[in-house]
C-alpha cells in the first residue's frame, strides 16, 4: 500500500488541486518547482542549519516515568513544545519561507487558528525581513490573545475574519481570497497538511523531521527505532503527519490519530471529521469534511482553537480509509483532564490540542511491554486562560 502522494497530487482517492483559475499560476509554479528546490543540497543545508541553530532541534524524547506508571506502559513524549515559538509549526514555516525566497516572493500571508502557526509565520518573516499578513478568526483572536500580541510584536499584521463562526475555516477562506488578489508577489504559507497539491505533501515533508528524530532517539534509548504506538492529535493534521511519516510503511507500528470530539460526536458541537465527515472539496483539495446533505460545510466546535477545522488533510483521509491509522476522539472534558494530569504528573503543561493526544492513553489497552510515543505538539502557555476558566468551573484547580 502506498501512503505518500502520487504524481497527480493524490493520496488514494483524496487530494488534488481544486482551485480558482486565478490561482492556477501560483499553485502550478509551486507544483512544478517545489521538489527540485526542497530536495537540493543548498536548500537542505540551510533548512537543517536553521532547524538546529534557530528552532532548537532535535527536540528531546522524554521518558515520562510517572505517566508511564499510571498507564502501565513505557511512554515517551516528543517535546515539540520546546521548539522556538512553542510548537511544531515552526518546522514548516522555516521550510516554506526558504522556498518563498527561492521563488522570488516578497510578501507572505498565512491563516491561523490557535495562533501558533501565525506566530511561527510572523517569526520567520521577521527573521527574513519579509512583509507578513496573518488572517485569524475573530473568536480565535479573543481566546488566543497572547498569540495575537506575539504576532504584533513580531511585526505581522493580524486581520480578523468575521464571517461564519469566525474560526480557522473562515481565516483560511480570507487568506485564499487575499492570495487570489495578490498572485504575483505573495506566497501563502499554509499551516497544515491541507489545501491544494503540493501543500499537503510539502508540509508533511517539512514536518517529517519529527518522526526521523523519534527513530534515532528511540534507537539510542532502547536499541529499537520502532515504538508500538505513535499518538498525535489531528485537526488539519500537520503534527500527526510529521510524527507518522517515517513509520507509515512499518505496519507493526500502530499509529493513532486523535480528533476533537468537542461536547460529543452526537451533540452537533464536535470536530471529529472521521466520525462525522463525508467526501467533499474544501480549501482546494478532495478530502473528508463535515457537511450537510447538500454539501454545505458544517461549522466545527472544539475547546481547542487549533482543532476546530471541519475537515482533515487528504493524507489523513487516505490513512483513515485504508485503516493504516486508527482515529480516536477526545471530548473537551477528556482533553482538559488529560492536560491537567500531564501537568501534575510530569510538570509539563501541554497545549490543549496536544492534551487530546494524551487523552488517548485511557482509550487504549496498553501493557507493560508497550512503548508509546506521544507527539506533544505544543506548550500550554497560550491556553492558560482556558485552563483557568475550566478549572474554576470544575472546582478542581485554583
Amino acid at each position: 500500500m502506498k501512503y505518500t502522494v502520487d504524481k497527480r497530487g493524490y493520496y488514494g482517492n483524496f487530494g488534488g488541486a481544486y482551485i480558482p483559475e486565478m490561482l492556477y499560476p501560483n499553485v502550478e509554479e509551486l507544483r512544478s518547482k517545489y521538489e527540485q528546490i526542497i530536495e537540493s543540497d543548498d536548500f537542505q543545508r540551510e533548512f537543517m542549519h536553521l532547524l538546529k541553530n534557530y528552532v532548537g532541534r532535535p527536540t528531546p524524547l522524554f521518558l515520562a516515568k510517572r505517566l508511564s506508571e499510571k498507564h502501565n506502559a513505557t511512554i515517551y513524549l516528543k517535546r515539540e513544545d520546546l521548539c522556538h515559538t512553542g510548537a511544531h509549526k515552526i518546522n514548516n514555516t522555516i521550510g516554506q519561507i526558504l522556498l518563498a525566497k527561492k521563488l522570488g516572493k516578497q510578501k507572505i500571508i498565512a491563516e491561523t487558528g490557535a495562533g501558533q502557526h501565525g506566530v511561527a509565520t510572523a517569526t520567520v518573516c521577521a527573521l527574513m525581513g519579509m512583509e507578513c499578513v496573518v488572517y485569524m478568526g475573530q473568536l480565535d483572536m479573543e481566546r488566543q490573545r497572547p498569540n495575537v500580541e506575539r504576532m504584533a510584536i513580531l511585526g505581522a499584521k493580524v486581520v480578523p475574519a468575521t464571517s461564519g463562526k469566525m474560526t480557522l475555516k473562515d481565516a483560511t477562506n480570507e487568506a485564499m481570497r487575499h492570495w487570489i488578489n495578490h498572485p504575483v508577489d505573495t506566497h501563502y504559507i499554509i499551516g497544515s497538511v491541507v489545501g491544494p497539491h503540493p501543500y499537503p505533501d510539502m508540509v508533511a515533508k517539512f514536518q517529517s523531521v519529527i518522526s526521523d528524530e523519534i527513530k534515532k532517539q528511540l534507537t539510542e534509548e532502547t536499541g529499537n527505532p520502532f515504538p508500538d504506538y505513535v499518538i498525535a492529535c489531528v485537526g488539519g493534521g500537520s503534527n500527526a503527519a510529521g510524527a507518522f511519516y517515517h513509520f507509515l510503511n512499518h505496519e507493526h507500528v500502530k499509529l493513532i490519530g486523535v480528533e476533537a470530539a468537542g461536547k460529543g460526536v452526537d451533540t452537533n458541537e464536535s470536530a471529529a471529521t472521521t466520525v462525522l465527515g463525508k467526501i467533499g472539496i474544501l480549501h482546494g483539495s478532495k478530502s473528508l469534511l463535515m457537511q450537510t446533505g447538500d454539501g454545505q460545510v458544517i461549522e466545527p466546535y472544539s475547546i481547542s482553537a487549533g482543532l476546530d477545522y471541519p475537515g482533515i488533510g487528504p493524507m489523513h483521509a487516505h490513512l483513515f480509509e485504508t485503516g493504516r491509522v486508527t482515529f480516536l476522539n477526545a471530548t473537551d472534558e477528556e482533553a482538559m483532564q488529560a492536560g491537567v494530569e500531564l501537568s501534575r504528573l510530569e510538570g509539563i503543561i501541554p497545549a490543549i490540542e496536544s492534551a487530546h493526544a494524551v487523552a488517548a492513553l485511557s482509550k487504549l489497552e496498553l501493557n507493560q511491554e508497550d512503548v508509546v510515543v506521544i507527539n506533544l505538539s505544543g506548550r500550554g502557555d497560550k491556553d492558560m486562560d482556558t485552563y483557568i476558566k475550566w478549572g474554576k468551573y470544575k472546582s478542581e484547580i485554583f
